[in-house]
């Protein structure tokens, strides 16, 4: 049995996932190999993407405000379960060019080690998943959303047929799990179960390596993350996963984290939730996500050739004009929710709705996300809010909303 508070939390991350993301009743569901270790920490279980994960932990540091004040606070990092995340591996000499027809981004043009958030797009200019990619020299590693990555890779079976070239894709499954350490003292702490030597001070945010993690071979650690801090995504045969993020627990300024924490956190720091904020019929300039394909008369923005490019870019390489525009809200005092009706300043006229919305932890206030109609999307433009059949006024404001803290390397 869950906690009624758990419960409450589930509805609403249910509202921020999408229907693919909530397991039903009548699906199994998969346990990641750390279940037991969650249970034991005191870990509310509960369905998400297909597997049982803990939204929030009980005990002193437990509570989703808490964990996410924790891994906000200087020195301290939180420790995730994402084993739920789809990890692949793309080989064969032609994988840069085929993954550069079916994500935005400039893949061919990563340094060995360098990685870079990219968008895997459908035939309409619709984004069909969030991926971060990373060149690993002798094959290309790919990280997409759990609930969206059997779909994912029938879509890439799909476009390897029609693929004339060298490419073949690993599916990692079960035999590699998945931890994030985040937070200002993520550096330190995945540092003490690194090798010696290992050069955090010159890994850049967004870059990965092979490598041993705590004595464990066939490990691979990436600087990056989905809540604003510094952090790194760890790697690691299943088999070893508790031994892992035992020794990583054993650490006092770590502290194990559930998904209600990691959806407020990354909500504050103006990331994406996919099956929400984007999906099938959001293209990357409807979600000011143009940033990904490349800047002004880069290769990727001039030549395109991804799937749906030609409802995306003009043959100058010019964005097209987009209908709506995502953007940060506040100024309201009751949490917006997903699918919360926006009006324009009259309150008389429907120009969008929120995907996201929470109570900011650190701010202390209820922040949101949406789209509204294009003019409309200026920070400082006045909004009303239709919360609980109460129309409210709120307003259009940059995000992130809390400042991101990613890691520079030192010059």
């Amino acid at each position: 049995m869950i906690s009624l508070q758990s419960r409450n939390l589930l509805q609403r991350l249910a509202k921020n996932v999408g229907k693919r993301s909530m397991a039903t009743s009548s699906e199994p569901l998969v346990k990641t190999a750390l279940y037991d270790m969650h249970v034991e920490l005191g870990g509310d279980m509960v369905p998400f993407a297909g597997y049982e994960l803990p939204v929030l932990y009980k005990g002193e540091n437990g509570g989703v405000m808490k964990e996410h004040l924790w891994c906000r606070e200087e020195g301290k990092a939180s420790l995730f379960d994402v084993s739920h995340m789809g990890q692949i591996r793309w080989y064969g000499k032609d994988r840069a060019e085929f993954l550069e027809k079916i994500v935005v981004g400039d893949i061919k043009g990563l340094a060995s080690g360098s990685g870079c958030l990219s968008l895997i797009t459908n035939a309409n200019g619709g984004i069909i998943d969030d991926t971060v990619i990373t060149n690993a020299g002798d094959f290309i590693y790919m990280v997409v959303n759990g609930a969206t990555k059997f779909g994912d890779m029938a879509h890439f079976k799909e476009q390897m047929e029609l693929f004339d070239g060298d490419v073949s894709m690993e599916y990692l499954e079960d035999s590699m799990q998945l931890l994030a350490l985040q937070g200002p003292g993520a550096a330190e702490a995945v540092a003490k179960i690194l090798p010696d030597g290992f050069d955090l001070v010159n890994m850049a945010f967004m870059t990965g390596v092979d490598t041993t993690i705590d004595g464990v071979e066939g490990c691979r650690i990436t600087r990056c993350g989905y809540t604003g801090e510094d952090g790194f995504e760890l790697a690691m045969p299943a088999e070893y996963a508790v031994s892992i993020a035992s020794k990583l627990l054993e650490d006092p300024i770590v502290n194990p984290t559930g998904l209600g924490a990691r959806d407020s956190l990354r909500l504050e720091a103006g990331l994406c939730l996919y099956g929400n904020d984007i999906d099938g019929t959001t293209t990357p300039i409807d979600g000011a996500l143009g940033w990904t394909i490349g800047p002004p008369k880069s290769r990727r923005r001039l030549e395109g050739g991804f799937v749906g490019a030609e409802h995306i870019l003009t043959p100058e390489g010019k964005f097209k004009k987009s209908a709506k525009k995502r953007v940060g809200i506040m100024g309201m005092k009751a949490p917006a929710r997903s699918h919360t009706e926006i009006y324009d300043a009259s309150g008389e006229k429907l120009i969008g709705e929120v995907t996201s919305g929470t109570y900011s932890p650190c701010l202390k206030r209820p922040i949101a996300m949406g789209y509204v109609e294009t003019g409309m999307h200026k920070p400082g433009t006045e909004i009303v809010l239709k919360i609980r059949n109460k129309m409210v006024n709120a307003e259009v404001t940059k995000m992130p909303f809390v400042e991101c803290r990613y890691y520079r390397v030192p010059e």
